[in-house]
């Protein structure tokens, strides 16, 4: 059996741990290779190693850090197709969402790129008879990132591009159930001059979790799960004294307006629900619409799209058009799903369309579901509060713009939102008042590009800064404020000053 291993200190290593974790291809169900779990002394050599780096690395100049990652996106783009087929492989999404990852995880390289500008600091002459304050960025030390399995690779690109370009060692920790792919970004930035030591991977557990929160030479934490964890990661790792960066769940909501043109509005909302098996955090999960007029137009578009939606295998053969979606990460997961669609059905929710027990021919052994609609979906339940990460749509019906909004903002997770509407007033008022993080105006899935920031409100995030971003910059540096005086001693000494200092 393959075995995936550590990359620590500019070579891939097995893992001095004991516990295998097996990895299945999820469109077979079958097992393709394995990764065992780090032991603590594992993730203590990853520690050393970054922490051993860090001192050259940080007085490399920013323009030759720069020029590492302008090589590392040169290698990411002659690589596009392999990397690829991995994500596809070990995740399951369809190969074109998997370029589609790659393509918004190379967005934030190229802004990496740009770090020579980034860190330039901001610099006042004369702010004082004869002094002048200047501010530096200067990097933090050792940062760690703990990422999920349904982006292998852009949640990562996320992190290390910014964390590495502006000085700092990296440590990361991918999930167990996709680790490949991080292997080979490892051996793609060593290929691109990074220095031994500087970007290392670690595959582990909540333990190995614990020791990177914990250890008093890891400065500044990424992490992107489910709230329980993220809540626990800003926890524990604050009262260790760490910048902490913790991304959880989400259930975002969208509104429909009377005035949209339903076909449109249907396809908008298909693919934001069920791309990638519906496991995004950005997924469009709940449309809610101000009227029930507008609501059976929506259900009765939506349905024939739903029941004919493809799924199958995320590499198409040769000659074939490619699928909708694959299938989940896991028999677990899928269990999970099918669980929710049981309990919404149970709570009263209308069936649509169920998605339940739906196999493509071929593959009767990988962790498929269907596509699922409901309508007359309920705030009171369980598939309205919670996320369910998988292929699921909800249609929620409000009686007006206000209660509307007002569902939305009584939710407890503000990851995203939506509205759809031709109506420039109810948009403008939507965007200003609604409580969530990153707002789309008739886009369903609005992740900003890489020179903005990610991020959530309420439940969906905990940190005081956003992922990538000019906030990416600000978490992975420390500011330093610098006031310098040269007097002209030729005009004497002006003798002590007991008084608060002014300019």
């Amino acid at each position: 059996m393959e075995t995936v291993l550590n990359f620590i200190n500019g070579k891939q290593v097995p893992s001095r741990g004991t516990t295998a974790w097996p990895i299945y291809n999820p469109a077979t169900g079958q097992q393709i290779r394995q990764v065992i779990m780090s032991s603590a002394e594992d993730v203590n050599e990853a520690i050393d190693v970054a922490q051993a780096a860090f001192p050259a690395w940080a007085e490399t100049s920013p323009l030759r850090r720069a020029r590492v990652m302008f090589k590392f996106k040169e290698l990411l783009l002659r690589d596009f197709d392999k990397l690829a087929r991995v994500i596809t492989e070990e995740h399951g999404k369809v190969y074109s969402d998997s370029i589609g990852e790659l393509q918004r995880g190379l967005e934030v390289v190229e802004f990496a790129c740009g770090i020579p500008h980034l860190l330039k600091g901001e610099f006042s002459e004369q702010a004082g008879r004869g002094i002048d304050i200047h501010s530096a960025m200067q990097p933090l030390g050792v940062t760690v990132g703990i990422t999920p399995f349904n982006f292998p690779a852009m949640v990562p690109m996320w992190m290390f591009p910014i964390s590495l370009a502006c000085g700092n060692t990296f440590i990361l920790k991918p999930a167990k159930a996709d680790p490949s792919l991080s292997i080979y970004l490892a051996e793609l930035l060593k290929e691109a001059g990074l220095p031994d030591g500087v970007f290392n991977v670690v595959h582990g557990d909540r333990h190995d979790n614990e020791i990177l929160m914990r250890d008093p030479r890891v400065q500044a934490i990424s992490f992107v799960g489910s709230t329980p964890a993220a809540a626990y990661v800003h926890k524990v790792g604050g009262e260790f004294g760490k910048r902490v960066q913790a991304l959880g769940a989400a259930k975002n909501h969208a509104i429909i307006m009377p005035d949209v043109d339903i076909e449109t509005t249907a396809d908008a909302l298909l693919g934001a629900a069920f791309g990638a098996a519906g496991e995004r955090c950005m997924a469009l999960p709940l449309a809610v619409t101000i009227d029930d007029d507008t609501a059976d137009k929506l259900v009765k578009a939506l349905k024939p799209k739903v029941e004919a939606l493809r799924y199958g295998p995320g590499i198409a053969k040769d000659g074939e058009k490619e699928m909708d979606f694959g299938p989940l990460i896991t028999q677990q997961h899928l269990n999970n799903v099918t669980g929710y669609i049981d309990k919404g059905v149970v709570e009263g929710a209308t069936l649509v369309v169920d998605g339940r027990g739906k196999k493509p021919a071929g593959y009767e052994q990988g962790f498929f579901i269907g596509g699922t609609l409901f309508d007359h979906v309920k705030p009171d339940m369980v598939i309205y509060q919670e996320e369910i990460f998988g292929p699921v749509l909800g249609i929620v019906r409000a009686k007006s713009f206000d209660e509307a909004l007002q569902l939305i903002n009584q939710h407890p997770y503000g990851n995203g939102a939506a509205i759809f509407t031709a109506n420039g007033a109810a948009a403008r008022e939507f965007t200003y008042k609604v409580q969530a993080g990153m707002v789309g105006v008739n886009v369903p899935i609005p992740v900003p590009m890489a020179f903005h920031c990610f991020g959530g409100w309420k439940h969906s995030a905990y940190g005081q800064l956003n992922a990538y971003g000019p906030d990416g910059v600000r978490f992975y540096t420390k500011m330093k404020t610098v006031t310098t005086r040269w007097p002209d001693y030729r005009e004497g000494n002006e003798g002590a000053a007991f008084s608060m200092p002014t300019l």
